[in-house]
């Protein structure tokens, strides 16, 4: 019987030729087209040569993609975001979430264990940086890395150059005790807004509107940002939250579509967020961003958050964060009796349980938020009378 062929990716016996100070070390090695072919590498003694031959052909073994162990973990990020920009531009990852993960690669990633090479990327290396993050710079940021490096050795692992991905095998990275959530109480809420609206600055900045938006809708701030006139419907009473703006590198401000179907929804107004908008908008003719900037275009979140932080003023209010008029919103709506799943309606949650998910409507109108929010802010009215 004939022998059998060598598996694909294997070598045969290791030959070694020469004189004194001048060996080539011979082996044959199946290619990963089927194809036997030999290879040979040099060196001063037969010791060397061999070595550099078994290198070659380790190497020989990965498919050909240019990655292999000696690779180092910087040229891997390199050609790992590359991929992740190709899903963003295919519609497949958010541009929100591969600008996170290119900070993170470029300031904490890369700096840190960038100069490894692949086969250097242990278990005990890795696991020792990201436990260094999470001491230096907080749990969020050290799970952020854990999540950088594992798509990193992913793709080094799909590519041959290594066998697992080590980051699975990482100690957890435990976040700590959380702190309550909080949300502005309706005593806060009114100072909150007198605090804007006497202050010229704010008023300038249009922020005492938007904070009323947020308040009654639960948007973040770049969703409240992104909502444009032909949006919002002032006879039905609606508004239809489906874009979001962010800032990405090298392209500038972007309006891109909200992360999820979830986030896709149109919210019932309560009568004092009608009123407000019926004001900005009296013959109904504006086309343009809600809430635009000087220019009338639209408003980069970040600069408008910086606004927010500076009309703070008091120490009273210096925990306050745009985040904060939709946890608010919440809480409303969670003392009005609203269940969890009518509240991640309102805020564009997905999920709340899988047996919520998959037997309550999506993208349901819900006209009870919109009346709890105005009984809460008459209540306020009452108050401040």
């Amino acid at each position: 019987m004939p022998r059998p062929p060598m598996p694909v990716g294997t070598y045969g016996r290791i030959r070694v030729q020469g004189t004194k100070g001048k060996y080539r070390a011979l082996a044959l090695f199946r290619d990963l087209d089927g194809k036997t072919r030999q290879v040979e590498r040099g060196g001063s003694t037969k010791a060397q040569a061999t070595e550099a031959l078994k290198l070659a052909l380790r190497d020989r073994g990965r498919l050909g993609t240019g990655i292999s162990g000696e690779t180092r973990l910087e040229e891997v990020a390199a050609l790992w975001f590359a991929s992740v920009e190709r899903a963003v531009e295919a519609g497949e990852r958010s541009p929100g979430t591969a600008e996170l993960y290119r900070r993170q690669m470029e300031t904490v990633v890369v700096p840190g264990v960038g100069s490894l090479r692949v086969r250097e990327a242990t278990v005990p290396v890795l696991d020792s940086f990201v436990q260094t993050v999470r001491a230096r710079r907080g749990p969020a940021v050290a799970k952020l890395a854990r999540s950088v490096l594992s798509g990193v050795l992913g793709l080094a692992v799909r590519h041959g150059a290594v066998r697992s991905n080590p980051v699975r095998d990482l100690s957890p990275v435990h976040a700590g005790r959380r702190k309550p959530t909080r949300a502005l109480t309706l005593a806060e809420c009114r100072a909150w807004l007198a605090q804007l609206d006497a202050d010229e600055a704010a008023r300038e900045k249009d922020l005492p509107d938007l904070c009323r938006f947020m308040l009654a809708t639960g948007v973040r701030i770049g969703e409240a940002l992104a909502v444009a006139w032909p949006d919002v419907d002032l006879e039905a009473g609606t508004v239809d939250v489906s874009r979001t703006l962010i800032r990405l590198t090298g392209v500038g401000l972007v309006r891109k579509s909200t992360k999820t179907e979830a986030g896709e929804r149109r919210l019932i107004l309560p009568r004092f967020a009608l009123e407000m908008l019926g004001e900005r908008n009296p013959d109904g003719e504006a086309m343009g961003p809600l809430f635009p900037d000087t220019l009338g275009g639209w408003r980069d979140p970040s600069n408008t958050r910086r606004a927010l932080r500076d009309a703070r003023g008091s120490e009273g209010f210096a925990w306050v964060t745009s985040h904060v008029f939709r946890k608010t919103c919440a809480t409303v709506l969670d003392a009005a009796g609203h269940s969890p799943r009518a509240v991640a309606d309102q805020l564009g949650h997905a999920q709340v349980s899988m047996t919520q998910n998959f037997y309550f409507g999506r993208r349901i109108a819900n006209p009870d938020a919109a009346s709890a929010l105005d009984a809460w802010h008459d209540r306020e009215d009452e108050s401040h009378g």
